[in-house]
């Protein structure tokens, strides 16, 4: 599912729902209240959430200003520390601290992860050579910078079960919670567990079991307040599957409009006298004090800024949000509710919830293609809700029953109301493909014309070079200076590789340039037989026949699919093995005989780590397999070598950029990579044997070389092992008390079996303990202290029982103040005549206002215009705008001014364009004002107005006509319509006659001090 689309979507939607949370960063003490007014019980990590940032930080962000990019393994784990202390002095849980590392996931998943990791891995080989080009050509020009850095952390593809990486991370992060439980007051009365990734099933689906089972059994109370951390979309529809009132999610704030505020996310820090010239703020920055009398260049390699402040450095961190569900829960109780109801229907908002779950899944998600027909950016959940409502009487009532989750004869899904509701949803595609298409035609016929201008001919240099215009030779004194100098132009090297990546992905900008538009759009789903040009290029089917067929099998696999991931979210793993094994999805109105499919799943098991590595990571991420392992992605003659690609089609078709494109990578074959993998396992084996006969032999080198080469095995099996969890207690907690005085009275450790926990002990945790038996460089948490003060033992989730997913008797409704009248009527996308309505109006708007039709735009919505001017220098352009902002492609918005009470403007014809570079072009820009009003507003000037003359996003003005220069108008290119709103014109100059427009100083012989 989109992340942040979704998530942004809602909060949009149902603003109540997501509130900023409260940080006091100059607080030290986790066991004061909670600043945020609520008080948490169990805290729950989806810790890919936090790896991820701390090991490759977005360059895009605005911490990438101050934030060091790590260049080892121990500077991640310091940074994943730090996060997590952050997020625990935010949320304070009270009882439980639940760390969750996504393991081996289900073959369902695979096939997104083995996407993600061959197209980061093409990605990273394209910025590389970029990178080594850019650096030859400053070495040319003789502008220094700093060196490469040698990174362990340079391939995110090892975030993966199997890895060094993970083994390492799953050792330090237990040391780490036992440092935190021994010394750290907010921790020692916490039950912490750690599920890492050699326990099987990704994080949050570790998490949501959890809570699952805690659920059902007796004594769980049912007022537990749980917060979810994570960045995930998905969170937020596994905790609605709970039916827990009291959930919370807490996640990074995307929504922020200006990340450069700092207002209520800085800390300000002073360097002081550091004798490391390092300086350090809460969260998981550091920052190099340059000013520091021993400056060393080495030791600022990611150094990208440098302050005017002097040793004052302004940090930033990303704010955070809390999304309460049980508001949200309010929200779908109102706007789910259809007045077109069956007779005597009685509404169940549980049903309700469950139902929406299952219709966002047509929206997206991470086990399935998107369907062509949904985009959630383009209003597609506003949709399924429309269509949901709009049908529910002809549906016959409810879509999905999760009290039957467990019915092996498939209950718990109504398929004849699910492919009424899809083909219901079908009949709105054609709608939406002309409009996407549309859209899409406009921008590149608007791209193509910035082309035009720029070069003169239609093509230009992509990636022009820097130029050599005045270079300087290499310096030859080391002077302060040029130490600041070096790291400006590694700025500088920096910001030019991530502009080319922008440049490279944008499919529509390169197609241009290219002459290859036609690979753009090749479908073509706006014109009639869209259907069989769709299953000719994505499955191959040339006849009628082809076509019905593989629609048949693809409807049917698709369906399997949508039970497969409801039953996920609802229960758990149904099948570890099942994948859906196309690229491409149906159309909605495909789904005609869905009701017919008999959907069946063979549980099997997961794979081995080392076996999902096989299956996920690219060859160039073959360094992250132990080496025999290596040579089967790598070698002429491995049996599986067809798996490894090492370059593949992108089909971008229909897509604007490049990373919205399918990878058309070659599925995995499970049963002959298992075959492959099950003969290295054995060669292994058979070589340790030998290898040990071999080493027996030299008597000075013997133990060593033996303790070396099995250690180096065991912790090979144990990178390749599936564990179970770990609970680790404080030693003076009364449960801990218990389990030692249980343990110690059964005799020899290796007879010791599990212990029920006690739930009275146990703050309301249920399940079973057992003995930590493992070698001690894998865990020995005990003696990592020089006091015994903490108990690490393995721990086992309750005997597995059906859950429910109901809200629970005993329940407290929280206070809510979301009402009927917060629900707010939305026009669908497809209906509109441009983009959708932004949430809020524009400085100064009546919420009644509606844009004057006599323009071409309707309330609210962005509008076209295109005419061809009379000069013979014109050309045909479009322009998108929207009320009170003036939309540049690819750059930031610019809101101005909205004067009210403007009169209307009957007559605009303009014709014009954006360059790239922000400044807007046209011709002949015409304005007819008539002296129309709508409130007895003073009458405008009635006059036209011929010039031509360019604007850029300053409201700078060049004019050259002698119309223009006889009148002081100097308007900048916008006049107002009747309600207050702009209508923007452009026109094209090529004269040295300058003039300034100031916007609303608009002058005349006739209108003096009159706003336009």
């Amino acid at each position: 599912m989109g992340v942040p689309s979704f998530y942004r979507w809602l909060a949009n939607k149902y603003p109540k729902t997501v509130v900023n949370a409260v940080e006091k960063t100059e607080e030290k003490d986790g066991t004061r209240p909670n600043p945020n007014d609520l008080e948490f019980d169990n805290l729950y990590l989806d810790m890919n959430g936090i790896i991820h940032p701390c090991f490759h930080p977005e360059h895009d962000d605005v911490l990438s200003k101050y934030l060091t990019t790590p260049g080892t393994y121990e500077e991640v784990f310091s940074n994943i520390f730090e996060y997590i202390d952050r997020i625990m002095m935010i949320v304070r849980p009270k009882k439980l601290l639940y760390l969750a590392i996504d393991g081996v996931a289900p073959r369902a998943k695979m096939n997104q992860q083995r996407t993600r990791r061959f197209r980061n891995a093409k990605d990273q080989e394209t910025l590389r050579k970029e990178e080594d080009r850019l650096r030859r050509q400053y070495e040319v020009e003789g502008k220094d910078v700093l060196p490469k850095q040698d990174s362990e952390v340079t391939d995110s593809n090892i975030i993966t079960p199997g890895t060094t990486f993970m083994f390492e991370l799953s050792k330090q992060l237990q040391t780490y919670v036992h440092l935190r439980v021994s010394k750290n007051d907010a921790w020692k009365h916490l039950k912490v567990i750690l599920s890492d990734a050699n326990a099987h099933g990704e994080g949050e689906h570790k998490i949501m079991s959890f809570i699952r089972l805690q659920r059902t059994c007796p004594g769980y109370n049912p007022n537990t307040h749980h917060v979810l951390y994570g960045l995930d979309a998905d969170l937020i529809m596994l905790a609605l599957a709970t039916h827990e009132l009291h959930f919370s999610i807490l996640r990074e704030n995307v929504l922020a409009e200006d990340k450069s505020k700092t207002s209520h996310s800085s800390v300000l820090l002073q360097a002081g006298n550091s004798e490391t010239n390092v300086v350090k703020c809460r969260g998981w920055f550091k920052q190099f004090d340059l000013n520091s009398d021993k400056v060393d260049i080495s030791q600022q390699m990611n150094k990208l800024d440098i302050t005017a402040a002097g040793k004052q450095k302004l940090l930033v961190k990303k704010p955070h949000q809390f999304l309460h569900v049980w508001i949200l829960r309010e929200y779908l109780n109102f706007d789910l509710r259809s007045t077109n109801v069956p007779e005597n229907f009685e509404y169940d908002i549980e049903r309700l919830i469950d139902d929406f779950i299952f219709i966002c899944f047509f929206g997206g998600n991470d086990f399935l293609p998107h369907m062509p027909t949904l985009e959630i950016h383009e209003g597609g959940i506003d949709l399924l809700i429309h269509v949901y409502k709009q049908e529910f009487k002809n549906l016959g009532g409810y879509l999905v029953n999760m009290e039957k989750v467990y019915d092996k004869k498939g209950g718990y899904i109504k398929v004849k109301r699910v492919e009424k509701f899809i083909l219901a949803l079908g009949t709105y595609e054609d709608q939406i493909f002309k409009k996407r298409s549309a859209i899409h035609e406009s921008k590149l016929r608007r791209m193509f014309s910035e082309f035009k201008d720029e070069s003169g001919n239609g093509e230009e240099e992509l990636f022009p070079v820097i130029s050599t215009h005045n270079q300087k030779g290499p310096y030859t004194e080391k002077s302060p200076d040029h130490d600041v100098q070096i790291i400006e132009n590694t700025k500088a090297l920096k910001e030019q590789l991530k502009s080319y990546n922008r440049e490279i992905s944008d499919v529509f900008r390169n197609g241009l340039l290219s002459d290859m538009v036609w690979k753009i759009f090749v479908v073509k789903l706006d014109t009639p037989g869209w259907r069989k040009r769709y299953y000719k290029y994505k499955f191959s089917a040339e006849t009628d026949a082809d076509v019905e067929k593989m629609r048949k099998e693809v409807v049917e696999r698709y369906t399997e699919g949508l039970c497969w991931v409801l039953l996920y979210y609802f229960s758990g793993v149904v099948s570890w093995t099942w994948f859906y094994p196309f690229h491409y999805g149906p159309f909605a109105s495909d789904f005609k005989g869905l009701s017919s499919t008999k959907v069946t799943f063979q549980r099997g098991s997961p794979f081995k780590p080392f076996d999902q590595l096989m299956s996920v990571l690219p060859p160039t991420s073959a360094h992250a397999l132990p080496p025999p392992y290596r040579l089967l992605m790598t070698t002429d003659d491995s049996n599986i070598l067809d798996f490894y690609p090492n370059d593949f089609d992108v089909d971008t078709d229909g897509k604007r950029f490049l990373w919205q494109g399918i990878c058309k990578l070659p599925f995995i074959d499970e049963k002959r990579l298992l075959a492959s993998t099950k003969m290295i396992e054995k060669e292994l084996t058979v070589r340790m044997a030998e290898w040990y006969l071999e080493i027996r032999t030299f008597t000075c080198l013997t133990r060593t070389l033996i303790n070396i080469v099995f250690y180096i095995q065991e912790e090979e099996a144990q990178r390749n092992a599936e564990n179970a969890d770990k609970l680790f207690l404080h030693s003076e907690e009364n449960l801990a008390l218990q389990i030692i005085s249980s343990f110690n009275n059964e005799g020899s450790i290796e007879q010791k079996s599990s212990m029920k926990v006690d739930t009275g002990l146990s703050g309301d945790i249920n399940g079973f303990v057992y003995p930590n038996l493992e070698p001690k460089y894998v865990c020995d948490v005990n003696d990592l202290g020089s006091d015994h003060d903490v108990l690490c033992v393995f721990y086992d989730p309750p005997c597995f029982s059906h859950h429910i997913p109901r809200v629970l008797e005993g329940t407290d409704i929280p206070d809510s103040d979301v009402s009927e009248a917060d629900i707010k009527e939305v026009r669908l996308w497809h209906e509109s005549h441009g983009y959708p309505v932004r949430s809020n109006r524009c400085h100064g708007q009546p919420e009644e206002d509606k844009i004057d039709p006599s323009v071409g735009l309707a309330s609210g919505w962005r509008g076209r215009v295109n005419e061809i001017a009379s000069s013979s220098q014109s050309r045909i352009q479009e322009r998108h705008f929207r009320h009170g902002t003036h939309s540049y492609p690819n750059r930031s918005n610019r809101s101005y001014e909205q004067v009210q009470g403007a009169q209307r403007s009957p007559t605009i014809r303009a014709v014009g364009g954006w360059s790239g570079r922000g400044r807007g072009r046209g011709h002949d820009a015409t304005l007819n004002s008539q002296s129309t009003s709508r409130h007895d507003a003073t009458r405008t000037p009635k006059e036209q107005t011929n010039c031509s003359s360019w604007w850029d996003t300053h409201g700078r003005g060049a004019r050259r006509n002698g119309n223009c220069e006889n009148r002081s108008i100097n308007y900048n290119g916008r006049t107002s319509t009747v309600n207050g709103q702009f209508w923007a014109v452009r026109s094209e100059s090529s004269s040295s006659n300058q003039g300034r427009g100031q916007w609303g100083d608009a002058k005349s012989k006739n209108a003096s001090n009159r706003r336009w």
